[in-house]
């Protein structure tokens, strides 16, 4: 049992706070209630999650949790990311190409195990390496037995290591999805604000041997909803905090990680707004990838803000060295943990030192393709598959083989003309910020950009999984043999993308990992698991309550409702992004539309970026909201929760049922969604 303040926390499904849960809020969980709602939560391999909310393995999530598979299975004809998807039977349902959702099963502590091959003698590369390599002997071991997919988790940056096993589902077939206009109301100028109008919902189904997946765990859909005050709970895979991270660190990524990472983000998303005005199919092509670069802008400019503003940094720098003068009053401690701070610190220097070559090389910034990360996959996949599976990079051990495989070989369209334009741009972008670098000399060969992705883009055969699976088949030497200009170029730069990988870590992720273990054993002697582990895009559970906020003095009420977003529709004067599809005023005119019924709240749960999609439910396990977003105060919440203003905010459950009912007539979704 835990104790934690307010309702903070990112809870292990198998370290619940039952005790804040009792005191805070007098609600124990029943037997069973949390293994029901773990085995109906989702996740989904592009970085979302789900539940399955029918027998039939019908799953729930944002639309823009399915933006990718929409756009994928688009055609300039049929623009489903556009105009909205509903298959009025199983038979019209569309198969996502390259959809993988995880289900988790079961969590073992494997910390002892990962630990077991550490010695003292080992500095901290080499440690990292020995707990690598049992995490991979761990992996294989459990996937081997068990069938599931193996991941071993590192929480508490180190503290502990548990395995979690996932059933997978690789056939997902598309149910439905509203229209854009609809789905992101409000658009880029609305996202992290609050009041909000969006019908963000996206519906898929598991199948397993070419019929729907029988769902045990699923959850019921709520026939009230929620209310002001009501305590409600979110299950979902918040992708990453660094609540836990050294001052350091957080000043490492305030000082250059962010400011680094914007500047990209805003040249990124100048070019796709101007490739997107080239004309409509340009704009098709090209507009999923620009809203997920806004997205990431805004979210990161919201979190520079916070780490900039005094009343966020001093109580941290006042925790650290409160904990640091208690761990060096004591002379065992201060032996065992003293130095880890300033040994974190130092990676820092590192990581100031490596990133740009990093990311513009090993991440592949400035080599912007799909069809360059295909020809890495290829090659590295070639290389990697005639190790020992413990001696591979992760992506490459047995556990995640199957994983990447259907990535690899997804037959998703690849156009030319965006992958053209998009590498030209990377190679820009890399000159502008690192015009010296020997590796982009290598890469252009004395060409310009444009020349460059013209002879490299266009010359390869890459887009073919036909030629895909043949690369892959022959191993090395199909690698070494081929005349690709995409492979080529993986092949030549990829020692050095190594060397920087292996240098960030040994000196950055090695350092790391070690003495935040070192600093988690002096929380744990203090405080035990009543702390939580950053989110590491597993599964936790988080708990608060439906509550508006103060801002600038004014109410912000928890609830908007359908009306509202017609008047917010008239206050734009109906310009996009603030004009509502054509069926949503079809159904006001007929009378059919409730407009009074609600359509997004906030509440105090505490979510993240990866937490899109979450079901929220109430304390029997039914749905009663969507999560999709936080408000702009939330976005320092990956630094430190916060409760005063900070919200996250859900799509209603009310809200999705009338439109399905009276806007989309998806009589057969409802009557599914509804049975019980």
């Amino acid at each position: 049992m835990t104790t934690t303040r307010g309702d903070e926390g990112m809870w292990l499904f198998n370290n619940l706070p039952l005790e804040t849960l009792k005191a805070r809020h007098d609600f124990t969980p029943p037997p069973g209630w949390a293994e029901h709602l773990r085995s109906a939560a989702v996740r989904f391999n592009n970085g979302g999650s789900g539940s399955f909310v029918s027998a039939d393995g019908l799953v729930m999530t944002n639309h823009h949790v399915g933006a990718d598979t929409l756009a994928k299975l688009s055609t300039p004809e049929k623009d489903y990311y556009k105009l909205g998807f509903h298959a009025k039977s199983r038979e019209e349902e569309a198969k996502a190409p390259d959809l993988e959702l995880n289900v988790l099963v079961a969590i073992e502590d494997v910390t002892a195990r990962v630990n077991a091959g550490v010695t003292p003698e080992m500095d901290d590369a080499a440690s990292a390496a020995a707990r690598r390599k049992a995490s991979a002997e761990i992996e294989k071991e459990s996937t081997e037995k068990t069938g599931l997919r193996s991941d071993v988790v590192t929480l508490y940056q180190g503290g502990r290591y548990h395995l979690y096993t996932y059933k997978k589902y690789t056939d997902v077939r598309l149910v439905f999805a509203p229209e854009f206009d609809i789905a992101f109301f409000g658009g880029d100028p609305d996202n992290f604000e609050y009041p909000r109008y969006c019908l963000d919902v996206c519906f898929f189904r598991a199948y397993e041997d070419g019929k729907p997946a029988k769902i045990e765990h699923h959850l019921n859909w709520s026939p009230d909803g929620s209310k002001d005050g009501e305590l409600v709970f979110v299950a979902g895979h918040p992708g990453r905090t660094d609540r836990l991270n050294t001052v350091a660190s957080v000043e490492y990524l305030r000082d250059f990680g962010f400011p680094s990472l914007l500047d990209w983000l805003h040249a990124k998303e100048e070019f796709l707004v101007g490739y997107g005005k080239q004309g409509d199919e340009a704009f098709r092509q090209s507009k999923e990838e620009l809203f997920s670069i806004q997205n990431s802008r805004k979210a990161r400019m919201g979190g520079l803000g916070g780490l900039k503003n005094p009343n966020f940094m001093v109580p941290k720098r006042e925790a650290e060295a409160e904990l640091r003068a208690r761990v060096d009053a004591d002379p065992t401690k201060k032996a065992a943990y003293g130095g880890a701070w300033d040994r974190i610190a130092e990676a820092q220097q590192v990581n100031v030192r490596t990133a740009k070559p990093y990311m513009f090389l090993e991440r592949g910034r400035g080599l912007d393709s799909t069809l360059f990360h295909i020809a890495r996959d290829l090659v590295r996949l070639a290389d990697e598959k005639a190790k020992p599976n413990a001696d591979r990079l992760k992506e490459y051990r047995d556990s995640a083989l199957e994983s990447l495989e259907l990535e690899l070989f997804s037959d998703a369209p690849i156009y030319p003309a965006f992958e053209q334009a998009k590498f030209a741009f990377g190679l820009d972008y890399w000159k502008k910020v690192a015009p010296d670098d020997p590796n982009l000399a290598r890469v252009l060969d004395g060409r310009s950009s444009e020349q460059a992705a013209a002879a490299l883009v266009g010359g390869s055969k890459l887009a073919d999984v036909a030629v895909r699976r043949k690369l892959a088949e022959g191993g090395k030497a199909a690698i070494e043999a081929s005349d690709d200009p995409m492979i080529k170029l993986a092949v030549a730069v990829d020692p050095e993308a190594r060397a920087l990988r292996k240098e960030r870590e040994d000196k950055v992720e090695g350092v790391e990992a070690a003495n935040y273990a070192l600093i988690a054993r002096a929380l744990f002697e203090e405080k035990g698991d009543s702390i939580y582990p950053d989110a590491t895009f597993t599964l936790r559970l988080a708990f608060g309550v439906v509550k508006g906020y103060k801002v600038d003095g004014k109410d912000v009420p928890p609830f908007t409702n359908i009306e509202g977003a017609f008047d917010h529709e008239a206050a734009h004067d109906a310009k996009p992004p603030y004009a509502l599809p054509k069926s949503w005023h079809e159904a006001k005119a007929s009378g059919l539309l409730k407009l009074e019924t609600p359509i997004n709240f906030v509440s105090t749960a505490d979510i993240i970026g990866g937490n899109s999609g979450s079901p929220v439910v109430n304390k029997d396990n039914e749905v009663v909201g969507l999560i999709f977003d936080g408000n702009i105060q939330s976005l320092v919440l990956d630094f430190g929760y916060e409760d005063v203003v900070a919200r996250a905010v859900s799509v209603d459950s009310r809200g999705i049922m009338e439109a399905l009912r009276s806007v989309y007539r998806a009589d057969d979704l409802v009557r599914e969604l509804t049975a019980r």
